[in-house]
């Protein structure tokens, strides 16, 4: 039995900053967003609601939660015009007050700890469908101290459906626990690349590209025998193939199988005795 420490060196966490702010248009490339200075991330639902019977409290459920933030900037990107309710009509002209397009966002936050400072790793967060409401802007007249306007936006957001799962318009990727061939896949779809634009995957295509990686993984050792690295930050395991699944004794070592039982292709499985 392992005894409670705290605060031992390379265990202080932190997060910080934001930034590689990228805006994703209903239609058209993504773009990067200069002047992002903070997204305030601000989700709503999710109060207790209490049912009662007999006097007595016999139920608290959490009501649904929904994915809203704030946004601050300095400036956007042009491409946000249709997204704040902007139209162009001609040669430079623009009206306000038009009907606003959904978007989606993606930005980074900072990891840090004690040692590696805010090296250590980094969280790419990804919102869909997320609409942007009217906001006040303060115009002021000049002085011997200008200061840039901040735009501000409050967002919120649909959750597409996803299978296995309640609907949620946000996910967030952690560098610390992504395998590099897989971040480094997701990256190039969100940033571009020599060959691609960049976009913003769809949900189901988002959940495919982290899974995909389990066969890029899998390298043969003798025969039955496969040795899988970077599977859930297991490094280097073995995986055993054919159609019945290995028997595990309760408490056991958790084995991972190949099964082969459907034919034409194999399903990677964690085998536990549970």
């Amino acid at each position: 039995m392992a005894v409670l420490e705290w605060g031992n060196v390379g265990d202080r966490y932190f997060e910080t900053g934001v930034d590689r702010g990228v805006l994703f248009p209903k239609t058209g490339d993504g773009v990067p967003w200069n002047g992002l200075i903070s997204v305030s991330e601000s989700p709503t639902g999710g109060e207790p609601r209490p049912y009662y019977l007999d006097g007595f409290k016999y139920l608290n459920l959490a009501t649904a939660e929904e994915f809203a933030a704030t946004i601050d900037a300095f400036s956007a990107p042009p491409e946000f015009d249709r997204c704040d309710g902007t139209a162009s009509i001609h040669n430079g002209l623009f009206i306000t007050q038009q009907p606003r397009e959904s978007f989606g966002l993606s930005y980074r936050t900072l990891i840090g700890n004690d040692v590696d400072g805010t090296d250590l790793g980094y969280k790419i967060n990804l919102v869909y469908n997320a609409l942007a409401a009217p906001s006040s802007r303060n115009n002021g007249t000049l002085n011997d101290s200008p200061t840039p306007i901040t735009f501000s936006w409050g967002i919120t957001t649909a959750p597409p459906p996803i299978v296995g799962f309640k609907p949620s318009a946000h996910f967030v990727i952690d560098s610390r626990k992504t395998p590099k061939s897989v971040l480094s896949l997701i990256e190039s779809v969100l940033y571009g690349n020599s060959t691609a634009n960049a976009r913003l995957p769809e949900v189901a295509e988002l959940m495919e590209l982290f899974e995909q990686f389990l066969m890029l993984k899998a390298m043969l050792v003798e025969t039955g025998v496969y040795s899988i690295y970077e599977v859930d930050q297991i490094a280097d395991s073995a995986a055993l193939m054919g159609p019945t699944a290995p028997e595990v004794m309760p408490g056991g070592t958790p084995i991972l199988w190949f099964d082969t039982s459907s034919g034409g292709f194999s399903t990677l499985k964690l085998i536990t005795g549970d």
